[in-house]
């Protein structure tokens, strides 16, 4: 009976920060997606405006989204590899930096050719950062708490997604686009530097001694030789991702004008009304983090990354047939489920991962996985011109065959008691 008197004893806070995995280091990390976030969505959003107002015209828009894509895959890799090189914590303060003076050099200097040389260093802060984040948490957590770890990341990012935007309309609002825009990058610049700090201080060091020095020797630069070392099973998890990010980004773009269309061939919901689709698709995302993770992480994980995949394959096809608000309405939370599984697929990463490079095998993953998708999104326009539904129906297409390729092929680890 002794035994159990200090479970008896613990406030409901404590149980609660136990439940949802709240060590110290991984409240740094999430103090860090939230302030860098909020200095991202509150500025990032708006570059499009600022490029337009200092010259740069429509060319300098459509360089910087696909600038936005191409870094966001190239930068996978080498952030993993950094991670792995110099420790997650050390890693983390190195990207923070550049942002800032990415975000230093927008503030202080009102030309759209600075404003693409600076969103250089921060345009892709989550791609870089991604793998150091996900192998901080495999180390803070215990494989039981992966999945909520990754989950409650997941969850945390929307807050600066939902926030910043409004932050920054507001600054746009009170001081017009270029003096808006560069305030806006003034606070993102404070509260990146807050971030550093706070992650300093919360995240504790992850390598200690003989263990630094094991590290770094094992950080591998060379792509092409890390990819020897992944895994068959990862290989399988891998392939399955490319075929259902196919059937995500083939469509991707064209959501909206199916939804709102254009002057000429307006579509069945206005642009106000599709504001609050995609926030029925935030909320349902959210609502759904928490419980999936907790079943996640007490069972095999590869259920639920096939059902993640059977959401984003069915999208398409509610998207196809909703010419209503309501209909669109239920289109958008099966949207939202896609992200059931998602937080999983990732523990499911990192638990498929070699232990001495992790970091460095998620971002060579995702380098591998966004270059081949990124021809998704230009296939996705010549479809599209043939028939929206020629292009729904192909996505359905690929998403079929990526998630049968996971069920028949792909491999779970069996869940370790702690």
């Amino acid at each position: 009976m002794a035994d159990e008197e200090p479970g008896r004893q613990r406030s409901p806070l404590s149980r609660l920060i136990e439940f949802l995995g709240l060590r110290r280091s991984i409240v740094g990390l999430l103090t860090m997606v939230i302030l860098v976030g909020m200095g991202e969505h509150t500025a990032e959003q708006f570059l499009p405006l600022y490029l337009m107002a200092l010259g740069g015209g429509f060319l300098s828009v459509g360089f910087l989204n696909g600038m936005d894509n191409l870094l966001g895959a190239l930068y996978s890799f080498p952030g993993g590899y950094l991670a792995d090189r110099l420790g997650t914590k050390r890693a983390l303060l190195l990207f923070n930096v550049l942002s800032m003076i990415g975000f230093g050099v927008v503030m202080a200097i009102p030309a759209w050719q600075a404003v693409l040389g600076g969103a250089v260093l921060f345009l892709s802060w989550t791609a870089i950062s991604l793998p150091a984040t996900m192998s901080l948490v495999a180390r803070a957590l215990p494989k039981s708490k992966r999945t909520m770890g990754v989950s409650l990341h997941s969850l945390v990012r929307r807050v600066p997604m939902a926030l910043g935007p409004m932050v920054g309309g507001a600054f746009i609002g009170i001081w017009g686009v270029e003096l808006g825009v560069r305030l806006a990058f003034a606070g993102a610049l404070l509260m990146a530097l807050v971030a550093a700090v706070a992650q300093q201080v919360l995240i504790e060091d992850d390598a200690r001694g003989a263990a630094a020095r094991d590290t770094a020797s094992a950080a591998e630069r060379n792509p092409l030789r890390l990819c020897r070392e992944m895994s068959p099973n990862l290989r399988q998890l891998l392939v399955a991702d490319i075929l259902v990010r196919f059937c995500e980004q083939i469509p991707y773009a064209f959501v909206v004008l199916w939804a709102v269309g254009t002057a000429q061939n307006p579509g069945p919901v206005t642009a106000l009304q599709f504001g609050v689709l995609r926030s029925i698709e935030m909320a349902t995302a959210v609502l759904i983090y928490i419980p999936v993770a907790y079943l996640a992480d007490r069972g095999h994980k590869k259920p639920y990354v096939i059902v993640t995949f059977v959401f984003f394959t069915i999208f398409p096809l509610f998207l196809m047939f909703a010419h209503s608000f309501e209909l669109l309405a239920l289109a958008f939370v099966v949207r939202g489920l896609k992200e059931f599984g998602e937080p999983t697929r990732k523990a499911l990463i990192m638990d498929l991962a070699p232990e001495d490079r992790k970091a460095g095998m998620f971002g060579l993953y995702y380098l591998i996985r966004d270059m081949i998708v990124s021809v998704a999104a230009f296939g996705g326009a010549f479809l599209w011109a043939i028939h929206p539904s020629v292009n729904l129906l192909a996505a359905f297409g690929f998403g079929m065959v990526g998630t049968l390729w996971f069920w028949l092929r792909g491999r779970d680890l069996a869940p370790l008691a702690d």
